[in-house]
């Protein structure tokens, strides 16, 4: 297909921008049907402040939101009686554990009625 570079408006600062021929035709690869609606420079703005909304990040890949960090909590180990930090937190009616006492809990559950695989 053949593509020309079109004028269009800037729906946010109503200035016009050039879509090229190149971006239509890399719009198309990526099976986008429509034009955008913003210019360049109102596109940026837009996604620095969407990603500015998410305060500070965690772990995020390449090409997604960053995650918002999470909050930990602070316990006492049901087994060890050591301190736990858990991202939940905790309501008293249920035993909550440390990493290690977690593990050793999860691997002696698993043991007694067989594997995953």
């Amino acid at each position: 297909m053949q593509y020309a570079d079109k004028t269009l408006t800037c729906r946010d600062c109503n200035a016009t921008f050039v879509f090229t021929s190149g971006e239509q035709e890399f719009y198309a690869s990526r099976g986008f049907d429509n034009p955008p609606g913003r210019c360049p420079s109102c596109r940026a703005a837009r996604k620095a402040e969407r990603s500015n909304s998410f305060g500070p990040t965690s772990y995020a890949p390449s090409g997604y939101a960053p995650a918002p960090r999470r909050e930990m909590f602070v316990t006492t180990c049901a087994s060890c009686n050591g301190e736990a930090r858990v991202p939940f937190q905790p309501r008293g009616d249920k035993p909550v554990y440390c990493s290690d006492c977690f593990e050793t809990q999860r691997g002696s559950s698993r043991s007694a009625r067989g594997s995953y695989r």
